[in-house]
């Protein structure tokens, strides 16, 4: 037997063997885990949400986190201008959830407004309302809408769903955003500091209440906040925009220093996807937001206004199939 011949064969075998033992080694190393590993075969998905300040951006966070966790994905939440950038990341396919507020999903569906055709959105589900604050200090003379007429407003960030808000309001009260008042567009956060520093008389704000960014105002020592009523001005809002705008109100004690119920104009929140989106992943999206809603609630308690009547609600954009197939499921049908 020819013994040198035998080795050779066996070092050979051996040197591949340890070779791919090696890279699978460094493989590891560098993704740092078999558990990386299993995390970088999910998919990954972007969901559009809003700025810091807000209830999109901690209501979004909690929405990825449950994702990541039940529903088999990676799922980041981003911070974005909000609903009108959030449609326009959609459409582009550089997110696929965002939250956004009816109205400005309405446009970007129509392609009017803030969009110059139309951009193929569906719905997944209808979430909490937003309540339209305007937001003044006592001492502003400010009573009513009308009032803000040649004062510095903050309408809110260009590309947020509050700015088209904002402008309808102003608009009702026959108010030119661009002439009659001296406009800054500012996040909330920012608006809530500018308030506090004398450099604004007033802001808009469209977001759940309470918002971390209002509250702040509120418990601002030095200061007395105001907010300001308007459902006077929703029926001329619903009749040049659609039927979308309903009267609900901001609850005294909700904010510091509040004592009375004040009567906003009040929008729904839609979670939007592209039309693309695949059928299974929709359809997962939304049972784990219904399924895992407590947690939800644990992090923001707007979502105790999410439920499975209202998410069926949408008349004004169509569902995406997945959606669809969840709420037939649960004994809704909705608008396709």
């Amino acid at each position: 037997m020819d013994f040198k011949k035998v080795f050779d064969i066996c070092e050979s075998m051996f040197k591949k063997g340890f070779l791919k033992l090696i890279a699978l080694f460094c493989g590891l190393l560098i993704l740092g885990s078999p558990a990386a590993l299993l995390a970088e075969s999910k998919q990954k998905i972007s969901i559009a949400t809003g700025g810091m300040g807000g209830v999109y951006f901690v209501m979004g966070g909690g929405l990825a986190s449950l994702l990541t966790k039940y529903a088999d994905v990676d799922a980041t939440a981003e911070v974005t201008a909000a609903s009108v950038d959030n449609c326009k990341l959609i459409g582009a396919k550089k997110a696929e959830i965002g939250f956004v507020l009816a109205d400005t999903g309405f446009d970007a569906f129509k392609g009017t407004g803030a969009f110059k055709s139309p951009i193929p959105v569906r719905v997944l589900a209808v979430i909490y309302p937003n309540k339209n604050h305007v937001v003044t200090l006592e001492g502003k003379g400010i009573k009513q809408v009308a009032d803000l007429k040649g004062k510095r407003v903050s309408t809110g960030s260009p590309g947020s769903g509050t700015e088209v808000v904002a402008f309808r309001i102003l608009e009702a009260a026959g108010l030119d955003p661009k002439k009659d008042i001296t406009m800054d567009r500012l996040g909330v956060a920012e608006s809530g500091g500018a308030l506090k520093d004398g450099k604004i008389d007033a802001y808009i704000w469209s977001g759940g209440v309470p918002t971390a960014a209002v509250l702040d105002v509120s418990a601002s020592p030095g200061i007395k906040m105001a907010l300001i009523s308007h459902g006077d001005l929703i029926d001329r809002m619903n009749a040049k925009y659609g039927n979308i705008y309903y009267q609900s109100d901001i609850p005294k004690g909700v904010y510091t220093g509040i004592s009375e119920d004040i009567i906003v104009s009040t929008v729904p929140n839609v979670l939007l996807c592209h039309q693309d989106m695949d059928e299974k992943m929709a359809y997962n999206v939304v049972k784990t937001l219904f399924d895992k809603l407590p947690e939800l609630v644990a992090i923001h308690k707007e979502a105790n206004n999410i439920n499975l009547k209202t998410g069926a609600s949408s008349t004004f954009i169509p569902y995406h199939k997945g959606a669809a197939k969840f709420f037939s499921e649960n004994g809704l049908t909705v608008f396709e």
